[in-house]
């Protein structure tokens, strides 16, 4: 049923208020600018809505003039991820380097300079950083993400994380509560669960969202996840166990709830974006994401009505999404009255992002200098949360410091015979991301190095299959600051 509601009534700028929806193009559209102005307090920016720093600036002013305490959430997690240089790749390293490196100051640093860099552009709101323990490698969504494998690790660096960020004055979202590390399912794509017990649960899971809320994180964002130890029916982002019982009640946390991507298919294909929304208010939480793949006025009126009919026919208490907006809002005052940290002279190090991924590279072996080198992409398909718009690799870098550099990209299907016959006499560089995960990518790199032993191997994924090569080289990461690094070891500079 559709509610029309009137637009000064408190319950539709209630239901408005706890949205985080997106839209298209470049400049705010009429129609995102009248939903603001009638209540609508957050609006999520993705690569699509980004050109240059310059334009970004522009738009966030744009949208400030119908408030301006309106929250600009992105999903800027540096590294493979990135919204803010999704055309060019990050100047940041992403999260499994820093851990790599495992200097928290560094982390904090590169937080720092991240959120600097965000907040100069008007963006208040950042759904990072990652909390997750990647204990499962085969992981297909988290992998570099995720500050790596050790629990405590991942733990103080999410602390560090944190920190850094909300020093710029931009709020951390931190994600994927209670923890997506120990999955083999994209929720993109389907429904993952993870089957620990609850002791299991507190001691590896828990532990860096523990620290986060200890750092005072300002937001954490909820995983589509079914973890039965804690909810046999329903997804973390749905749980009142998990949302209220646990986040709230056990943890203690009192800051702002944000959904994942509601269209994602572990919502979307199972409850619907109507029914999901609600449901997840209901169970605590403040602010529904929505608009990766829904940027639409459509859609936010869609929600905006379930909400309210949800209210009026007693299916969700009208103190619950009251309480929900009051967060939002709450956030909001504290993104507009946010004055960052004083840096310490001399800490604008706008090369902080190159410096953390050349510290974060690990070499094996050794190979006599390369003049003219042939590049190849072994190139997998890039899962949704990092997308393919975004360029990766070492080509583009080391054709800069060693001229007449040639390079192709490689499919899955393709085999070293492939790579030989495009490289002829030239010495291989073999660039692979999470060949672990791929046994076609780890099968033509065993068979180049078999014909040509002077390969060189770049891993820009998880570093877990074997070192190979004359030069193995692994960057933690495929960030253009990762290439940049790895092409340096490459030329000896």
């Amino acid at each position: 049923m559709t509610v029309l509601a009137h637009r000064t009534d408190t319950l539709t700028r209630d239901a408005l208020a706890v949205l985080q929806p997106g839209f298209e193009g470049t400049t705010a559209p009429d129609w995102l600018l009248r939903q603001v102005g009638e209540g609508l307090t957050a609006v999520g920016l993705f690569g699509r809505n980004i050109t240059s720093p310059e334009q970004l600036a522009a738009l966030t002013a744009q949208l400030r003039t119908e408030r301006d305490d309106v929250l600009v959430a992105i999903d800027e997690e540096g590294g493979d991820v990135t919204r803010l240089e999704v055309r060019g790749g990050s100047s940041f390293p992403g999260n499994l380097a820093l851990g790599a490196v495992d200097d928290t100051d560094l982390t904090r640093g590169v937080a720092r300079e991240l959120g600097r860099r965000l907040a100069e552009c008007g963006v208040n709101l950042n759904w990072a950083p990652s909390a997750d323990v990647n204990s499962n490698p085969d992981n297909p969504v988290i992998g570099v993400r995720s500050f790596g494998a050790d629990t405590h690790l991942a733990a103080r660096h999410t602390a560090a994380y944190v920190q850094g960020l909300q020093a710029a004055g931009v709020a951390a979202c931190t994600k994927h509560f209670p923890g997506h590390g120990d999955t083999n399912v994209d929720s993109h794509h389907a429904l993952p669960r993870i089957d620990v017990d609850l002791d299991t649960l507190q001691a590896r899971e828990l532990v860096p969202f523990k620290a986060a809320i200890e750092a005072g994180t300002k937001a954490v964002m909820s995983a589509h996840i079914l973890v039965p130890a804690l909810d046999p029916t329903r997804p973390a982002t749905l749980s009142p166990q998990i949302l209220t019982g646990l986040l709230r009640g056990e943890l203690g946390y009192e800051g702002l709830i944000v959904t994942d991507g509601m269209e994602m298919h572990a919502i979307a294909g199972t409850y619907g974006i109507e029914r999901g929304s609600v449901l997840a208010i209901a169970a605590g939480a403040d602010a529904i994401c929505v608009g990766g793949g829904l940027a639409d006025q459509a859609t936010v009126l869609r929600l905006r009505d379930a909400l309210v009919a949800a209210v009026r026919e007693g299916a969700l208490p009208e103190e619950r999404l009251a309480d929900a907006a009051a967060r939002v809002r709450a956030l909001a005052a504290w993104t507009h009255g946010a004055r960052p940290d004083a840096q310490p002279e001399g800490s604008r190090a706008s090369g902080i992002g190159l410096t953390a991924a050349r510290r974060a590279v690990l070499v094996t072996g050794s190979t006599k200098p390369l003049t003219a080198p042939y590049v190849a992409t072994l190139a997998p398909v890039a899962n949704i949360a990092v997308g393919d718009e975004t360029p990766w690799g070492v080509a583009a870098e080391l054709a800069e410091l060693l001229p007449g550099t040639e390079a192709g990209v490689f499919p899955e299907g393709s085999g070293a015979e492939d790579v030989l016959a495009a490289a002829g006499d030239r010495t291989v560089v073999a660039v692979v991301r999470d060949a672990h995960r791929h046994p076609w990518m780890t099968e033509a790199l065993d068979a180049l190095v078999a014909a040509r032993p002077d390969t060189v191997v770049v891993e820009m994924g998880l570093p877990r299959a074997r070192p190979r090569g004359a030069l193995y080289i692994a960057t933690h990461g495929a960030s253009r600051v990762c290439g940049r690094a790895a092409a340096e070891v490459i030329a000896g500079v």
